[in-house]
């Protein structure tokens, strides 16, 4: 049935994608208030996936191929928000509890799809 276990692979991705970005959307929240703080989000999973997780090799430790470190973090970006306050700072709160929001959404998809991955292996095995 499984080729491999990419399916799995991805859906840890997933679900470390989220994670970060959740990280970043908190860190938003807690500078709404500082001036000249501009808003910041990580790239899209599907771009990061794409470009860095299933067309190349990856180190899963720093120094285990060729002497780099892994490339699979999210890339923190300036979110596109023309909006500022008089302070310069480009957070809007309404805008990161949506956010946070659909990272939950993602989180809880990877781990149901890791979920039912599993859930497939063991049955594969006779184990339930």
């Amino acid at each position: 049935m499984f080729k491999s276990i990419d399916v799995l692979r991805m859906a840890s991705a997933m679900a470390s994608h989220a994670g970060k970005r959740q990280g970043v959307i908190a860190a938003n929240m807690a500078n709404a208030d500082t001036p000249g703080y501009r808003a910041r989000d990580v790239t899209p999973f599907t771009e990061m996936y794409r470009s860095k997780g299933a067309t190349r090799m990856q180190a899963t430790r720093a120094g285990h191929m060729f002497g780099g470190g892994s490339t699979s973090q999210p890339d923190v970006i300036f979110a596109d928000s023309s909006d500022s306050s008089p302070n310069g700072n480009t957070v809007s709160l309404e805008e990161q509890m949506l956010n946070g929001v659909e990272v939950r959404k993602q989180h809880d998809r990877a781990l149901a799809i890791y979920r039912n991955g599993m859930t497939v292996l063991r049955a594969s095995l006779g184990r339930r």
